[in-house]
């Protein structure tokens, strides 16, 4: 059983925030929520997702799962404009999600969960850097880097307590530093890993500019970036693997 009302400006956020890695995902509907989780083809980014049922105008639900393609679900839910109402109800029978918005109705066909890539198991990761940024200043530095490379460096230099951004290209290099007084929160231990920029931008679009964003940083580990969406009520962690420098 699933039936649920939910504002599409919510659906959007939540459904953005996944379809930036994949085109289909489990969702796993919870009595107390929705929970996805996903890891793009190439293993390199995850997402872990939960939006709380209290995110909800009203929400049913009983510990189903289904498989969604999320570009038809996004484009569906892109009809909505955002102070609209979407309505979610599952048919057990056929495997179809019906959805209405103010007079429009659509019916989803489902996947086969089965035929859906294993969702990933995100590591419990101790990283020794956390810092605690505004979604504007992420996006001030993918933007910026996106000028010269198609990969990026995030960093912490522990004595001067600063977070940096580099990016190095064939002819062009930029380099951003926040401290302490531009940053909502640092704890400064040693950090630096190298990325691919592709990734870390398409995570980005889905972060809202004015979200605080925790980002968990090591020596060349995974960096991990976490933020809330449905003001508060829900919640998304991504995951993205370094690229290993050769020495």
């Amino acid at each position: 059983m699933f039936n649920a009302i939910v504002s599409a400006e919510t659906l959007q956020a939540t459904l953005d925030s996944v379809g930036v890695l994949v085109d289909e995902c489990k969702i796993h509907l919870e009595a107390d929520g929705l929970e996805i989780r996903a890891v793009d083809p190439a293993n390199v980014g995850m997402v872990d997702l939960s939006l709380s049922a209290e995110a909800f105008e009203s929400y049913e639900a009983d510990g189903g799962l289904i498989g969604v393609n999320l570009v038809r679900l996004q484009d569906i839910a892109g009809m909505a404009d955002k102070d609209q109402l979407v309505h979610l109800e599952l048919d057990e029978e056929t495997r179809k999600l019906h959805i209405s918005i103010e007079g429009l109705e659509y019916t989803l066909a489902l996947i086969d969960p089965e035929s859906i890539r294993e969702e990933p198991d995100l590591p419990d990761l101790d990283l020794p850097a956390n810092i605690v940024i505004e979604g504007r200043d992420i996006n001030r530095a993918v933007t910026a880097a996106d000028m010269v490379s198609d990969h990026i460096e995030l960093g912490v230099d522990a004595a001067d307590e600063l977070f940096y951004v580099s990016a190095e290209g064939d002819t062009d290099d930029v380099h951003l530093e926040l401290d302490t007084d531009d940053l909502i929160d640092l704890v400064a231990g040693p950090a630096a890993s190298l990325f691919s920029l592709d990734y870390l931008k398409d995570m980005n679009k889905a972060i809202p500019s004015d979200a605080e964003v925790t980002m968990e940083l090591g020596e060349e580990f995974p960096v991990k970036l976490h933020f809330d969406i449905a003001e508060g009520q829900g919640t998304v962690t991504y995951m993205l693997a370094p690229r290993i420098q050769s020495n």
